[in-house]
């Protein structure tokens, strides 16, 4: 082997055995069972009620989330089995797997009530282009939405200056985000956001856009799954949306692919604006 092989190699290895110190939780058995449930010839939502009724704390926390007023429904959920019945299995599923995510992914002294609002804020917005759009299933782009970031809590439970460079990597309108975590940790949220995906069994397109989210080139390749493409052009004109409706008008990703997103996906200037518009009503009514 020549020297810079050498090298190569024990690097690969350093940062095999810094991966190994990151906590990735394990895929929770009610996810798994949720997942067969619904990836069933013919699921059953009796069975999937069931299911959830299994974990007092979930099955409330479905219920709390039915009966808010984002889906403003004109009844009100009574049991976990009229809430499958009220939203349907696959709206079901996706709750639970934020619910899940949520319970499985927490960082001591550290409050994630930001990260998860702005997911889920991300989730909704980007299920509602999706379907408007009819450019990627509006499941697997709610999905993608809701998991983009995971990494990041991840880094923060290993790192405790990972803030730090959550805070420069955010100010940066010419480098990639990604590069600044490399620098600084020899990681990144996206290769640990990808790596805790196909741990959970999420769909192979939303772990590769998760681990190319903010490699904003890609959207131009023709040869990257247009699936994956449309994801990451949705979840940054969803994050633009969001930032402006908390008043916030300068985002640097948004300097860096907001013109490559919006001709990927074809909008024009007042299309966009018409989509923030929409969007902004759609937050109103998340709480």
């Amino acid at each position: 082997m020549t020297p810079s092989s050498i090298s190569s190699a024990a690097n690969d290895q350093s940062v095999d055995s810094l991966i190994k110190t990151i906590r990735i939780p394990p895929r929770p058995s009610m996810l798994i069972d949720v997942q067969t449930e619904l990836a069933c010839k013919e699921p059953d939502p009796r069975r999937l009620a069931a299911t959830i009724a299994n974990d007092v704390a979930l099955a409330a926390s479905l219920l709390k989330l039915t009966n808010s007023s984002f889906f403003g429904l004109r009844l009100k959920a009574s049991s976990v089995e009229h809430a499958v019945n009220l939203l349907g299995m696959r709206q079901c599923g996706l709750l639970m797997t934020g619910i899940i995510a949520r319970q499985s992914v927490q960082v001591e002294k550290v409050s994630l009530v930001k990260f998860w609002d702005f997911s889920s804020k991300r989730a909704q917005a980007m299920s509602h282009l999706a379907g408007q759009m009819r450019i990627c299933s509006a499941d697997m782009a709610h999905t993608f939405g809701l998991f983009c970031d995971i990494g990041i809590p991840l880094l923060m439970e290993r790192f405790p200056d990972y803030q730090q460079t959550l805070d420069i990597a955010s100010q940066q309108f010419e480098h990639k985000f990604t590069e600044t975590e490399q620098q600084r940790h020899s990681t990144s949220h996206t290769s640990i956001g990808a790596l805790m995906a196909r741990t959970w069994g999420l769909p192979e397109e939303v772990s590769t856009a998760i681990l190319l989210h903010h490699d904003y080139e890609v959207l131009n390749d023709g040869a990257t799954s247009e699936t994956v493409r449309s994801l990451i052009a949705l979840a940054l004109v969803a994050e633009y949306s969001i930032h402006k409706y908390h008043g916030e008008e300068t985002l640097a990703e948004w300097e860096k692919g907001g013109q490559l997103a919006t001709d990927f996906l074809g909008l024009s200037h007042d299309e966009l604006e018409d989509c923030f518009e929409e969007l902004h009503e759609i937050f109103n009514h998340v709480h």
